[in-house]
């Protein structure tokens, strides 16, 4: 008698029933499947960029800026360092990448060169010091990054600008967006159902780096722009407001985007123009505190990626912990505005380098082909099995298949897999792939006929020596596939993923349903031949 144990049956009927449940939302018009039962599952497949239409955008990530603000962050170090040592110097200015300063006395060079190489820390991953001293002519030292320091600082803006880009992109309603890295610097961003690449853009390119500056009013815009030299601990920075072209802000920020814990689209109480409401974290409520208290009657200038969005004067201590952003916002601009601040600022400024955008007609057109595709792959494949096998054979393995590609649809419905064009062909491989398994099993049951076999033992040894083979080769589809996930990116992926899903219910359906098919079929009819 075939071995069918009670689990198998269960664990079977289970992973029909399954399939059947989680495929049946991507079967009904979105609007009827938002109207099932709370209990019944509303998880669809999710389609990619080349199904559903969308946005794609190669981005690179700006290492000049990155290496220039990096040397900045070391300026203020080495001044610090050097101010502790009591040594005399220039103040450092960067040129051709590089930090150059002059020691004022020739007997310091030494001591402040040993001093600025304590600055240099080890590279991670990638061996050496991240900064190099060197002596120059006319006690001159210079301050350079080695080639190791910057391929790790960009190798970091790209995975923290990743990770930044999709927090913006999710808050924008976008689903399932794709967002892998290329290269050393470049990053694609896929964004399926996104019909304004203008708008992500803007979203995505603005590096959203926020300051609260100190407005120095020692020295008048007339004057600056007379030539007038202004302090060295200030800065003139253009301004977006109409009060005038520039500002002169104090360089040192005292309160900065990191310090935000929420910013959010709001209406002022008095003019009812949208506005930007923000509150800040312990350290950050502390210094605005401080700083409020301490420079009542004087301005601020909210600083946002080096361009002043307003500079209003401080009328009394602000000791909420909660600051509002005024610009000339829309209800969009400032919406969006909330969105980056709350995202986070992004490491280094990001260049447009492609753009591309898909018709969601051209997408729906890709869907129709990817169906026809599969019906014909799996009438053409049908008709083969019943053919060579007969109808009750032929018939349990289209049984087999039809519940393989339901188990493959709902796997990826509930782990919120994306569907791509590529996808779409490895579910059609998979078509052939377990069509092959349920082949194998067949004419190992043929062979064992043909020997001299009863029904019983034929059934029973054919499973068992197909078994072998059909692991064999599934295994190492699925070892492929696996490689493919890990390095591939984008469509390569959706392909690899759906082809392990695959592999791995194609194994169930030949050596489960199957088997439990033909088991029943044989206790029930008790047949001195197979009709094989």
């Amino acid at each position: 008698m075939l071995n069918l144990p009670r689990w198998r049956v269960i664990l079977c009927v289970a992973a029909i029933v399954f399939g059947l449940v989680f495929t049946l939302p991507n079967l009904l018009p979105a609007k009827v499947a938002a109207d099932l039962p709370g209990w019944v599952p509303h998880q669809r497949l999710n389609l990619g960029l080349d199904l559903q239409g969308g946005s794609l955008l190669l981005l690179e990530v700006d290492t000049q800026a990155l290496k220039a603000e990096r040397l900045a962050n070391i300026i203020e170090d080495v001044e610090r360092t050097l101010h502790d040592q009591k040594v005399a110097f220039t103040s450092p200015v960067q040129t051709n990448g590089q930090i150059s300063l002059r020691i004022t006395d020739p007997s310091q060079v030494q001591a402040a060169r040993d001093a600025l190489q304590k600055l240099a820390q080890p590279v991670a991953n990638g061996g050496g010091r991240d900064i190099s001293v060197l002596t120059a002519p006319d006690q001159h030292l210079i301050l350079a990054l080695s080639d190791q320091a910057v391929a790790a600082d960009t190798s970091h803006a790209v995975q923290q600008s990743i990770e930044i880009i999709r927090r913006r992109i999710d808050a924008l309603g976008t689903r399932e967006p794709s967002i892998a890295p290329q290269g050393t610097n470049r990053i694609v961003v896929e964004a399926p159902g996104e019909s304004d690449p203008e708008r992500l853009k803007s979203v995505i390119g603005q590096t959203a780096k926020l300051t609260f500056q100190l407005v120095d009013e020692s020295v008048t815009p007339q004057d600056i722009a007379q030539g007038r030299p202004i302090p060295p601990e200030s800065v003139v920075i253009p301004s977006q407001d109409s009060l005038t072209p520039t500002y002169l802000v104090k360089r040192r920020a005292t309160v900065s985007g990191e310090m935000l814990t929420n910013a959010q689209m709001s209406f002022n109480g008095q003019t009812g123009q949208p506005v930007v409401v923000i509150r800040f974290n312990g350290q950050g409520s502390r210094r605005w505190g401080d700083a409020t208290s301490q420079n009542v009657g004087k301005r601020f200038a909210i600083v946002l990626d080096n361009k002043v969005l307003s500079a209003p004067v401080i009328r009394e201590p602000i000791l909420g912990g909660s600051c509002e952003i005024s610009g000339n916002f829309t209800t969009e601009t400032a919406n969006d505005l909330a969105v980056l601040l709350n995202a986070g600022a992004l490491p280094a400024p990001l260049k447009f380098v492609q753009q591309t955008t898909v018709g969601a007609e051209l997408g729906a057109d890709s869907v129709k082909a990817g169906a026809l595709s599969g019906i014909i792959a799996i009438a053409l494949i049908g008709t083969f099995m019943i053919l060579a096998y007969g109808v009750v054979f032929g018939g349990f393995a289209i049984i087999g298949l039809l519940s393989n590609m339901t188990m493959i649809l709902g796997a990826m419905s509930l782990t919120g897999a994306t569907l791509t064009l590529p996808g779409i062909a490895g579910l059609i491989l998979t078509i052939a792939m377990a069509v092959d398994a349920n082949v194998l099993i067949f004419e190992r049951i043929r062979d064992e006929e043909r020997a001299g076999r009863k029904p019983l033992m034929a059934i029973e040894t054919g499973f068992t020596r197909a078994t072998v083979s059909i692991m064999d080769a599934n295994i190492t589809t699925l070892i492929a596939a696996l490689i493919l996930f890990t390095f591939g990116a984008g469509p390569v992926k959706g392909f690899a993923w759906t082809l392990s899903i695959g592999v791995l219910t194609s194994v169930f359906a030949a050596l489960f349903l199957t088997r439990m098919f033909v088991a029943l079929w044989y206790r029930s009819n008790r047949s001195k031949t197979l009709p094989i």
